[in-house]
This record gives C-alpha cells, sequence and structure tokens, in this order.
C-alpha cells in the first residue's frame, strides 16, 4: 500500500502545553484515518517530531511499501533528509528514532508544504482540538 501521512505538531508556549496531529491518506487523497493526541509540555519542534514519529508508526501499521510524509515544518523536513543538522539535544533522540522507525519502511519521502495546504489546514485543526482540551 503507498500513503501520505500529514502530520502536524505545536505547543503553547515554548515550551508548553503540546500535541500533534496525523492523518493518514490514500494518494488519491482518500483519508483513510486521523487522530490528535496531547503529548504534555514540549516544544513546538518536539512536537512537530513526536507528529512525525506517529505518523511513521501508522505507516507501519498499514505495512506501507510507500509512505509519503508530509509536513508544514521546514526545520524536520530538512534534518530527515540530511540538509540541516540537528544541533538541538532535544531533538536529537527524537531524529534518531524517525530515522530508525522509517528505514523499516521500504520507500520513505519527505515533503514540506506551506500551511495553507488543504491537509495542513486540517490536521492543524485537529491538533487545536487537542491543544484546547490539553
Amino acid at each position: 500500500m503507498n500513503l501520505r501521512l500529514y502530520s502536524d505538531g505545536g505547543a503553547r508556549g515554548n515550551p508548553g502545553p503540546a500535541a500533534f496531529a496525523v492523518l493518514v491518506c490514500k494518494e488519491d487523497g482518500t483519508i483513510l484515518y486521523e487522530k490528535a493526541e496531547c503529548i504534555g509540555t514540549a516544544t513546538n519542534n518536539e512536537a512537530e517530531y513526536r507528529g512525525l514519529i506517529a505518523a511513521i508508526l501508522l505507516a507501519m501499521e498499514y505495512r506501507a511499501e510507500k509512505a509519503e510524509f508530509v509536513m508544514d515544518s521546514e526545520l524536520v523536513i530538512k534534518q530527515m533528509l540530511g540538509q540541516y543538522k540537528v544541533r538541538s539535544l532535544r531533538l536529537k533522540d527524537l531524529h534518531a528514532d524517525a530515522t530508525s522507525l522509517a528505514a523499516e519502511i521500504p520507500h520513505v519521502s519527505y515533503h514540506h508544504v506551506k500551511r495553507n495546504d488543504p491537509m495542513i489546514s486540517r490536521a492543524d485543526r485537529l491538533l487545536n482540538k487537542a491543544l484546547d482540551s490539553c
């Protein structure tokens, strides 16, 4: 199965109460699953990574042969592509976890999109609903 997974993460305060949201979609855009979850106190970037890790785990659960991970976090995408170094000690373990988990999926790609992308906007709405309840 080929999947496109959208994720978003955020915190109110930096650090502060944080959450992430994930959408699992077929390549044609059909949404198969969506979830949002509070994760306690974290920074925005930590929440973005937690969203990516949740998306990777879902891709593994769906036994994806090909997974495209789409985010509005330029930092996380460029770190996953090796274009930016991971300097933050707080992010190094999350990056290592994401990298090792993604290695279990045969074909992986990462794409940065603007916040106005319709699926990222949907993920952002789910994220904010979760943050309201954190």
